[in-house]
C-alpha cells in the first residue's frame, strides 16, 4: 500500500471515528460533516446526506445514537429490496442504521453483516444493536476490500454513500462478487460523478473524505462492475450533492452461471434454489427439474 493510500485510509478512519464520537456526545452530523475534534463542520455541498433520507416510520424504529450517525447519501433499503430469510452484508456499516434496518427485513431467519474500519464505529453500533433488540445482525472488523466473510455466502451487498471513500474501487467491487451467491444482489446507494469530470475537477468540488473527491464517474462505475463479473448494472441519479455530482442508486446482479431448474449444485446435496425467497422444492418444480419425482 502506497504511503497515500495509506494517508487516506486513515483520514477516512479518523474523520469517522470522530463522527462516532460526536453522535454518542449527542451530536449530529451530515456525510463526513465533522471535523477531527468532533465538532460540527460546513462541507461545502448541498443537503441529501443522513438520516432525513430515511421515512419517518424508519427513523422511528431507531436508536437515537444510530440516526445521530448516519452519515450516507441515500437509503440502500429502498434499493435491495430485501426478503425473509436472506443474509445481507452492509460494507461500511458505520453506526449501524442500514444493518438494523435491514435485519427488521429479512426477519429472525435471515442474517445481517455490517463490516467497518473504525473501532468506535463498530463499538456504537454494537450499542445500537442491543438498544434495538437486534439479535440476528453481527458487526465485523475489516475493509470493503477484504471482507472476513466466505465465498458465495450472502446473498445481498448494501452499502450506503462508503465505497467512493476505497481506495481501490475495483477490489471493493470484486470482493462484493466473490462473497455473493449466484444470481445474489448489488444494491447500494453512493455518490457518482458526471463522466467529463477528471479526477482534478472531482477534487475541486470537495474533499476525499467529505465524500466527494474519490468518486467514480458514471461510466466508471458501470465498466467496473462489469470488469469484475456483474450483469443487469443500472445506476440511477438521484439528487445533486455538488457541480456535476450526484447520489446515486446503483444496483447489479451476480449472474447464477452455475444453476438449472432454479437452483444451484442442481440434484445434489448442497443445492439451494437461485430466488431465495421461494424453496428448493418450488423452484425446482417450477424449472422443470428432472429430479423431482
Amino acid at each position: 500500500m502506497s504511503p497515500r493510500t495509506d494517508d487516506l485510509r486513515n483520514r477516512v478512519r479518523d474523520r469517522y471515528a470522530a463522527a462516532a464520537t460526536a453522535a454518542i456526545n449527542g451530536t449530529s452530523a451530515t456525510c463526513c460533516g465533522v471535523s477531527a475534534d468532533g465538532e460540527a463542520q460546513e462541507m461545502g455541498i448541498s443537503g441529501g446526506f443522513g438520516a432525513e433520507l430515511y421515512t419517518g416510520e424508519d427513523r422511528d424504529s431507531l436508536p437515537a445514537d444510530a440516526l445521530a450517525a448516519s452519515l450516507g447519501c441515500g437509503n440502500p433499503l429502498a434499493v435491495a429490496e430485501l426478503n425473509d430469510g436472506e443474509t445481507v452484508l452492509d460494507l461500511g456499516s458505520g453506526g449501524g442504521i442500514d444493518v438494523l434496518l435491514s435485519a427488521r427485513r429479512v426477519g429472525p431467519t435471515g442474517t445481517v453483516y455490517g463490516v467497518d474500519i473504525t473501532d468506535e464505529m463498530l463499538t456504537l453500533a454494537r450499542a445500537n444493536a442491543v438498544k434495538a433488540g437486534a439479535s440476528n445482525v453481527e458487526f465485523i472488523k475489516g475493509t470493503m476490500e477484504a471482507v472476513p466473510l466466505a465465498d458465495e455466502s450472502i446473498d445481498v451487498v448494501i452499502s450506503n454513500c462508503v465505497i467512493n471513500l476505497s481506495t481501490d474501487k475495483a477490489a471493493v467491487l470484486a470482493e462484493a462478487h466473490r462473497l455473493l451467491r449466484p444470481g445474489g444482489r448489488f444494491g447500494v446507494s453512493d455518490v457518482v460523478a458526471d463522466d467529463h469530470l477528471d479526477a482534478a475537477q472531482r477534487a475541486e468540488r470537495g474533499s476525499y473524505v467529505g465524500c466527494v473527491a474519490g468518486a467514480l464517474s458514471i461510466g466508471e462505475y458501470r465498466d467496473g462492475l462489469t470488469a469484475a463479473g456483474f450483469t443487469d448494472i443500472s445506476i440511477t441519479l438521484t439528487h445533486h450533492v455538488a457541480d456535476g455530482m450526484h447520489s446515486a442508486i446503483v444496483r447489479a446482479r451476480k449472474p447464477g452461471s452455475d444453476a438449472c431448474c432454479g437452483v444451484t449444485a442442481c440434484c445434489t446435496p448442497t443445492e439451494q434454489a437461485v430466488d431465495r425467497t421461494t424453496t428448493i422444492g418450488a423452484s425446482e418444480i417450477a424449472g422443470g427439474c428432472g429430479c423431482v419425482s
